[in-house]
């Protein structure tokens, strides 16, 4: 009896650990190749659903194993999800990349740089992705994008590019959607014409600090880009398209939003159950958080953050 029980224990620890130790695959070739980390759940969801989760730093630092990464990892194999972590280029850190492209003079032609490149990378891993759903045991139609800052710019411009037939998003199989959107402080830069999606995003939820000026809540300032549209402004563009969505606003905060997805599992699985059984319908929330309060990130501004 003691055996059987010491056997069920290192059974029981082997696989903890299974689940803890991601796998590191190269999706791509830039100047460099890319990877992602690939956390298994000890015990997969039925429907196979697996979220991307692009990590945020300004496109100027951050990591696919960085802190907020590993807390979220964990957190999500534990509700069953595949969870992927993914590498994107930094068009701000990497001098190299900067010097190549110096004719870009303006600072908002740079952060459209950066944004671009991010997407072209997070569509080449969701491709690489797709191409594996066999081997890694997913549903490449339940593939959920998340993101932080920079990351959460990336996912949601991810599929703006895509319903929009964009060439960043080429890498994209054909046909292909997330089965959800959610990005924690995002936004969409649109350099062309009036915000508009050509055809349905998929079903995204939008989080957002109302004092956010780092990614701005509502719209950017002639700082970096006179037209990246906060997630009140996609919010407005996507009712007055009659577009489904959840918004969830947060007064008195600014970007801490962008690292809340730890402390809001349980709202992120909510959505996510409502699209991937195709049940969204429009929601908009005003939400505090005892854990999420007030630091120096909420007078923090765009400029404070590149300066």
């Amino acid at each position: 009896m003691k055996k059987t029980a010491l056997t069920l224990c290192v059974l029981a620890l082997a696989l903890t650990v299974a689940a803890q130790t991601p796998e590191t695959h190269a999706f791509v070739k830039r100047d460099s190749l890319l990877f992602l980390d690939v956390h298994r759940p000890a015990v997969a969801r039925a429907d196979k659903a697996c979220v991307v989760s692009v990590f945020g730093g300004g496109f100027v630092n951050g990591s696919r194993d960085d802190e907020l990464q590993a807390e979220i990892a964990p957190l999500l194999t534990e509700r069953g999800y595949t969870v992927v972590c993914i590498d994107y280029r930094l068009g701000l850190k990497d001098s190299a990349m900067v010097a190549r492209n110096s004719g870009l003079l303006h600072m908002q032609d740079l952060f459209q740089f950066c944004v671009d490149i991010a997407v072209e990378d997070c569509a080449a891993a969701v491709a690489w992705l797709v191409g594996h759903a066999d081997d890694l045991d997913i549903d490449p139609e339940k593939i959920i994008l998340t993101g932080s800052s920079a990351g959460a710019i990336t996912v949601l411009m991810t599929d703006f590019c895509r319903a929009n037939g964009m060439k960043q998003a080429a890498a994209l199989p054909q046909g292909w959607r997330p089965a959800a959107v959610v990005p924690y402080a995002g936004a969409l830069i649109c350099r062309r014409g009036e915000l508009a999606y050509n055809t349905p995003p998929a079903p995204t939820m939008l989080l957002h600090g109302m004092k956010d000026k780092v990614v701005a809540y509502k719209k950017l300032a002639p700082v970096i880009s006179h037209n990246l549209y906060g997630s009140h402004r996609v919010s407005k563009v996507m009712s007055k398209q009659g577009i489904a969505h959840w918004i969830v606003r947060f007064p008195g905060i600014g970007h801490e939003v962008a690292t809340w997805l730890p402390g809001s599992v349980d709202l992120f699985c909510a959505f996510v159950d409502q699209a991937l059984a195709g049940r969204v319908t429009t929601l908009d929330a005003t939400m505090t958080d005892s854990k999420l309060v007030p630091t120096k990130w909420t007078t923090m501004t765009i400029r404070d953050l590149y300066d």
